[in-house]
């Protein structure tokens, strides 16, 4: 019966460390999501300031 205790022990080992890395990886995705949006608005908005300027100078 060990045997079974110490296989049973190694599958539970083995099952943490992958929620934990899934969590780990959850977390990972979650930040970049939010990088990107960050970025996405950022860019709109640098993008926006270029349209005025290039309007402004094509107004003469």
């Amino acid at each position: 019966m060990d045997d079974a205790h110490a296989s049973l022990a190694r599958i539970d080992a083995a099952l943490a460390r992958i929620e934990a890395a899934a969590r780990t990886r959850d977390a990972a995705t979650e930040s970049l999501a939010r990088r990107h949006a960050a970025l996405r608005a950022r860019t709109a908005e640098a993008l926006a300031a270029l349209d005025t300027v290039i309007a402004r100078e094509e107004q003469g």
